[in-house]
């Protein structure tokens, strides 16, 4: 499902890429606070805050926003010092994909969400009549982006979203969510001191930032906002709508656990690559556990999150459509597995390999920095194992006869560091 991605499914992707800045699909939660790592060095700001923010006023009220509104909204507002510092540091370490998944998956959160499933089954009923999403995948979504709305973020959207925009790394970027938060208060759907949400300014209980709601939001209760915060149907309803718009397909897998053949070609487990079920089979994959899709000819694309000796899927474009939610591999992967796990599945037949240690960022970015120099083309040496970089490490495995899986690991990079 990689249909062309709007522009706002892509500030929603280049939030989670570029704020978070996690790497090889592990993604930190909005509402988690800031991560430890290295401070990224950035310009001071060279005006005022009160400067900024009337020069910011006069963008606002050409681009629609009122006096009173933008007024209002920035009464008593000033720079938020943890935003400015959650910015700024990047994580040296992040959790192998079986780490998270032991936590986003827990037994507490699959009971959590069975009972929010039967609490919520008429309007559930009424989501999937209007956007054909399963109900599970919504709810599944619901518990990863705010803990069944119990998790939301405590900070005051406008006041971090200004910070952003006055001194954070992609200033641009916080301008644009700023006005569109303050599109959301000028059409009365919230009052700007309701408007909380993350460091990052993901809102409410499906976490969506403002250009997203504005685009996606829905009020399914009919009261006349699309209450994000405080409405359950509007916020189950909105996150619906996304996945329906991002390609879901309804009745579909979002994927399914595979058993490989001996001496399989694992350069084809790049999402890039799409193929019908039906020659998957050909090639001697078997089913491990879930369902085959309902159409054999269906295009399924083979993931391998932790290379040739993890688990291994096909997923569906479902599959792609959660990660137009998230642009990370572990997170739609557990939000596929918790909602089967809300249906009594969810088990993996493979083990993990929990003996691999992962790279720190300093380590990634010192592999991809290796791959240039070998003649690759990782993109740029960030530490965040992107396609790209999956793709020159892939290039780099075949050079040596080596399983193209596109896995990093400490022997990769110690290879790489050998033939410099």
């Amino acid at each position: 499902m990689r249909k062309p991605v709007s522009p706002v499914v892509g500030q929603r992707c280049l939030l989670i890429a570029a704020l978070s800045l996690a790497s090889f699909g592990l993604l930190t939660s909005c509402t988690e606070p800031p991560p430890k790592g290295a401070a990224v060095e950035h310009a001071q700001p060279t005006q005022s805050f009160a400067q900024w923010r009337d020069g910011f006023r006069a963008q606002a009220l050409a681009a629609g926003i009122s006096p009173q509104t933008f007024d209002q909204a920035f009464e008593g507002i000033e720079p938020d010092d943890s935003v400015v510092t959650a910015d700024r540091s990047q994580p040296e370490f992040t959790r192998p994909v079986w780490q998270y998944l032991e936590s986003a998956v827990s037994p507490a959160r699959v009971r959590n969400g069975q009972d929010r499933l039967l609490q919520n089954a008429e309007v559930l009923q009424r989501i999937d009549t209007a956007y054909g999403v399963d109900r599970e995948a919504v709810v599944a979504i619901w518990g990863m982006e705010s803990n069944f709305g119990q998790q939301m973020g405590s900070k005051n959207v406008i006041r971090s979203l200004a910070t952003l925009a006055y001194e954070g790394r992609r200033p641009d970027f916080g301008r644009d969510q700023l006005i569109a938060a303050l599109r959301i208060i000028q059409h009365g759907d919230v009052p700007a001191g309701n408007m909380i949400g993350s460091w990052a300014g993901a809102m409410g209980q499906t976490q969506f930032i403002p250009t997203t709601y504005n685009q996606y939001a829905v009020d399914f209760d009919g009261d006349g906002r699309r209450d994000i915060w405080g409405s359950s149907p509007d916020a189950l309803a909105s996150t619906a709508n996304y996945l329906k718009t991002s390609g879901w397909q309804r009745g579909q897998s979002w994927g399914f656990e595979v058993r490989l053949p001996p001496g399989f070609d694992y350069s084809q487990a790049d999402m890039d690559i799409r193929k019908p079920m039906s020659e998957w089979l050909r090639q001697g994959i078997k089913v491990a556990g879930g369902n085959l899709p309902s159409d054999p000819q269906a295009n399924v694309s083979l993931l391998l999150p932790a290379g040739y000796r993890g688990p291994a899927f096909l997923v569906t474009d479902n599959f792609r459509a959660i990660l137009k939610y998230n642009n990370s591999t572990s997170y739609a992967l557990a939000v596929g597995l918790l909602a089967d796990s809300f249906k009594g599945g969810g088990k993996l037949v493979a083990n993990w390999p929990e003996e691999d240690i992962p790279l720190s960022r300093s380590e990634r970015i010192e592999l991809q920095q290796l791959l240039v120099q070998r003649g690759y083309q990782p993109g740029t040496a960030d530490g965040i194992i992107g396609a790209n970089t999956r793709k020159a490490i892939r290039a780099f495995q075949q050079s040596i006869g080596s399983p193209a899986d596109g896995y990093p690991t400490p022997f990769l990079l110690e290879l790489l560091r050998q033939k410099s």
